[in-house]
């Protein structure tokens, strides 16, 4: 983890899981300043820029995820991880499309949102990758129409900068360190949202499906992220064999 030390915003109208969570973190010297709805959200953060945002979907007025929506729409990609409550399973991919982080439903131990704010902030660190990895001392990698700047966490296609949410530029990156290699569905799991993740395998599948969109010429038949049937997928950085383009 780096030096620098945590910060934690949590955003939930729950009085008591607040205090709760403040007394545990600060416990281990980790600061966490506290919201009792997201109605004043970016109001705070033009004051206070924490290293990560917990943030609860079901509050009054503004819920989590408009003020999620409303975060990455502004261009913000303060790492974020949902909190929710609700049993189905629709409001959190519509989270994980918004561009969070991660999610973890209630009730949950602290120990654990511990271990997920860890997780989710060693992705946004950038690690140096190991000796021999494919994107050792690259600053970019080009591929087809497209540049990826690791340092800016930008996607170009010709020159022209797209916009990513987290989680899809979080998945192309990932994809991107590992090219020509059959990832099954649990390992990006692991890779993106670690060991202990709620997201089932099946959960790869959306950011996938918008990641394509963004990439590919014809989403419903990919030359760059290419499903292996029964396992998962592969990231082939110059397409099919007799893409001349590429």
């Amino acid at each position: 983890m780096p030096d620098t030390p945590i910060q934690v915003l949590l955003v939930d109208d729950d009085a008591d899981l607040r205090d709760l969570l403040r007394t545990f973190f600060q416990q281990r010297g980790i600061e966490m300043s506290v919201l009792h709805d997201a109605n004043h959200l970016s109001r705070r953060l033009e004051r206070e820029r924490p290293s990560i945002i917990v943030l609860d979907l079901m509050m009054p007025g503004i819920d989590g995820l408009s003020a999620l929506k409303q975060l990455r729409a502004n261009g913000d990609a303060i790492p974020v991880i949902m909190l929710t409550a609700r049993a189905e399973g629709v409001d959190r991919v519509v989270g994980l499309e918004l561009g969070a982080d991660d999610y973890l439903g209630k009730p949950f131990m602290p120990q654990e949102l511990l271990a997920r704010i860890h997780a989710v902030l060693r992705r946004h660190a950038q690690p140096a990758p190991a000796a021999g990895s494919p994107v050792e001392k690259r600053e970019t990698l080009r591929f087809g129409r497209f540049r990826l700047d690791f340092a800016s966490r930008t996607l170009f296609r010709e020159d022209e900068p797209l916009k990513l949410t987290g989680g899809e530029y979080a998945l192309l990156e990932v994809l991107a360190q590992h090219p020509m290699e059959t990832l099954s569905r649990s390992k990006l799991v692991d890779l993106l949202h670690g060991p202990y993740s709620e997201v089932t395998e099946r959960g790869i599948d959306v950011p996938v499906w918008r990641l394509r969109r963004l990439l590919e010429d014809d989403p419903a038949n990919p030359r760059l992220i290419q499903t292996i049937r029964g396992t998962g997928y592969m990231f082939v950085p110059r397409g099919s064999d007799d893409d001349q383009s590429l």
